[in-house]
């Protein structure tokens, strides 16, 4: 393993974000389930943790106000996509607004790992994976988004999004 512990974050990569039909589909997000999955088999080589932060909603939870109700605790959409299935020893952090880091153990999780850098990927390019990203710097962590590892509802989305968060939160795009 190198010097930096890093871990990898694998954000929202969800039933009801990528299945057709999904309440929040996201069809480019299918596409980069198989970087994903590179990226996973490389952070497992390397003894890197593996870090799922997922949306879990309550069947009342505000945010269907803004958003189709999705990743509803305890059922199906909520579940990680076979393809990208947690192991045993990965991370889950269950996450109830865009943020990964309100009002989650995300923080000391990475803390108690002694993580030093974070590698990004998931879903949605422009939203939870911006948010992530941005607070993941402001608390230290200098970012790394493989661009062919994240996805957004539009190519115009994606683009602008990896751009901002290269220049705002010094982000590396790779």
């Amino acid at each position: 393993m190198s010097q930096r512990k890093r871990a990898l974050l694998v954000i929202d990569m969800l039933d009801d974000f990528l299945l057709p039909g999904a309440p929040l589909e996201v069809p480019a997000g299918r596409e980069v389930i198989p970087n994903i999955a590179r990226e996973i088999a490389a952070a497992r080589a390397e003894g890197a943790p593996v870090v799922y932060v997922c949306d879990r909603h309550a069947p009342d939870d505000r945010e269907f106000a803004q958003w189709p109700p999705h990743a509803v605790v305890g059922t199906p959409g909520a579940d990680v996509i076979k393809e990208l299935a947690p192991q045993p020893g990965d991370v889950m952090v269950p996450k109830t607004t865009l943020s990964g880091f309100y009002r989650t153990d995300l923080e000391a999780r990475l803390k108690e790992l002694r993580v030093q850098s974070l590698t990004i990927t998931g879903v949605l390019t422009d939203i939870c994976v911006y948010w992530i990203a941005g607070e993941a710097a402001l608390r230290g962590w200098k970012p790394e988004i493989p661009r062919d590892c994240v996805a957004a509802a539009t190519e115009e989305d994606h683009v602008t999004a990896l751009r901002q968060v290269e220049r705002l939160f010094g982000a590396k795009i790779r």
